[in-house]
């Protein structure tokens, strides 16, 4: 199981310096259920071939934690993953949704190894806040999307559970792991200074959240029972972060408010010049129209079989399902040298990625070089220019040629170059900073509506004097305001399909 080769998730990825190759591009998912959730539907043939079908390259399945799930459960998967991968032409990840201590919930993916189903069973009975819940109180409710309590003893077994998962890679029981926290702003728990301890406990392993959250569908309901995208609608409550205003809890064009406001949580982190990615996921559980129902929804059959049943057709549309499926509305796309489970993962780690919704672009693809010469380096990389030089910045965009899920060919209208000063680690005092007001944006593309074929863009950034970084940002321009931001979605008023934007991870660019 290792003829891939080995890698080295310990090392900070943001100190690859200077990689210039070309790469490959793969669209993927990293948070899909199955009917081995406790609120879900699919078998995993059947989340694995929709995900090929809607073009997918590599896709992560990842049920919840909990400790029904904890019993049985990631064995039983293991053999139908294992067959998947033989059926379907699609890199088939198996991980989990970690309901983490004292916050929300987490991607972990780990590679085809062996040694994956101990990894994850063992890590959900030692460290899912759903498990550890049902331990501390044993006669209390099962709990459901609420992970282990709050507050500081919590929040250390979060950590806890970080440094166990980076010591047992160093033991070798698996030779890599990713984390990814999802839906960050849902309810308020995931505070600056959760992400910045998450981060600094597992450099390489712990490398970003959901940008842009699955559930993009919840908009589509009828208005009586219609809700945010994402099923953003939450309010603050006792266990939120009390510096955050309303619209935290909100998406704003589709995408996590810690991610779409400039100057806000997302830049807070990046301008320490250490790495935090955004990604983009399908968080599926039921489509949107669709007329298949649970096999068997009773608990007792979860508890004996470890799954709720294959399911049933009904013939009819199902109301209230919220999503899309694996690959037709969101992909994360990674850049990587080979189509294979670990070049997929260095690619994530390394924050090779754009993502985007509703196919608003075939691909994109930005180079920054210092002192205008060479190759270049793109996406998640690092690049040194001379104090006082000039950096390009160049942005390939190949337009969408097909329609979209909602029966359009998409067009970008817009795309913005946008730049953050490093100013260096918090200190202490300041791990709950949330906003970077330096970050700008320096540069606007306005693309024809005729245009075809690959788009050209660059601009230059002249007497560079201080450490920054350029990521870009780019929407069909329908509901951008003035300034070409993204409004806060409001239920009733936020089609998915109506508002699209495709984001890229940043480029650091140091100063010598």
């Amino acid at each position: 199981m290792h003829s891939e080769g080995q890698s080295a998730p310990f090392v900070d990825p943001v100190s690859s310096d200077g990689d210039t190759r070309a790469f490959d591009w793969y669209a993927g998912d990293h948070h899909i259920h199955t009917m081995f959730s406790r609120d879900a539907m699919y078998s995993v043939d059947d989340q694995v071939r929709r995900g090929a079908e809607c073009g997918l390259d590599w896709m992560v399945l990842t049920d919840h934690g909990g400790p029904d799930h904890a019993k049985q459960s990631v064995a039983l998967q293991t053999p139908l993953i294992a067959e998947a991968r033989e059926k379907h032409p699609v890199l088939v990840f198996q991980g989990m949704e970690w309901n983490i201590p004292g916050a929300e919930h987490a991607t972990v993916i780990a590679p085809n190894h062996e040694r994956t189903p101990e990894l994850l069973q063992a890590f959900e009975r030692r460290f899912d806040g759903d498990v550890v819940a049902a331990v501390q109180n044993p006669a209390g409710p099962r709990l459901i999307h609420h992970s282990y309590e709050a507050g500081p003893v919590a929040e250390q077994l979060g950590l806890d559970a970080l440094a166990w998962l980076v010591e047992e890679l160093r033991r070798g029981t698996v030779d890599e792991a990713l984390v990814l926290s999802n839906h960050p702003m849902r309810t308020g728990r995931v505070s600056p200074s959760k992400v910045r301890g998450w981060r600094d406990a597992a450099p390489g392993v712990f490398v970003g959240w959901e940008g842009a959250p699955g559930h993009q569908a919840a908009a589509l309901a009828a208005p009586s029972r219609a809700r945010g995208r994402g099923q953003y609608d939450e309010s603050p409550g006792p266990l939120s972060f009390p510096g955050y205003d309303r619209d935290q809890y909100r998406t704003w064009g589709g995408f996590d408010a810690g991610t779409a406001r400039m100057g806000g949580v997302w830049d807070s982190l990046l301008a320490e010049g250490l790495p935090w990615w955004v990604t983009a996921n399908s968080d599926n559980h039921f489509d949107t129209g669709d007329t298949w129902r649970v096999g068997n929804p009773s608990r007792e059959h979860y508890l004996e079989h470890g799954h709720r049943g294959f399911p049933v057709d009904t013939g009819r549309v199902q109301h209230g399902y919220v999503d899309f499926a694996p690959g037709f509305y969101s992909r994360t796309v990674v850049g990587a040298d080979r189509r294979d489970y670990r070049a997929v993962m260095a690619g994530l780690r390394n924050g090779r990625v754009f993502v985007v919704h509703g196919g608003l672009v075939r691909a994109v693809e930005g180079r920054v070089r210092a002192g205008g010469e060479g190759p270049g380096v793109t996406f998640g990389a690092r690049t040194t220019v001379r104090r006082g030089g000039d950096v390009e910045v160049e942005l390939l965009i190949d337009p969408a040629t097909e329609p979209n899920g909602g029966g359009e060919v998409p067009r970008s209208a817009r795309w913005d170059v946008i730049v953050g000063t490093v100013t260096g680690r918090v200190a202490d005092t300041d791990r709950d900073l949330f906003s970077a007001p330096g970050t700008r944006v320096v540069e606007s593309f306005e693309v024809s509506p005729r245009a075809t074929g690959r788009q050209r863009f660059t601009t230059t950034l002249r007497g560079v004097a201080d450490p920054l970084y350029v990521r870009f940002r780019g929407s069909d321009g329908r509901h951008a305001d003035a300034d070409g931001h993204p409004r806060v979605d409001r239920v009733g008023d936020s089609d998915p399909w109506d508002d699209l934007w495709c984001y890229t991870n940043p480029v650091f660019v140091d100063v010598e």
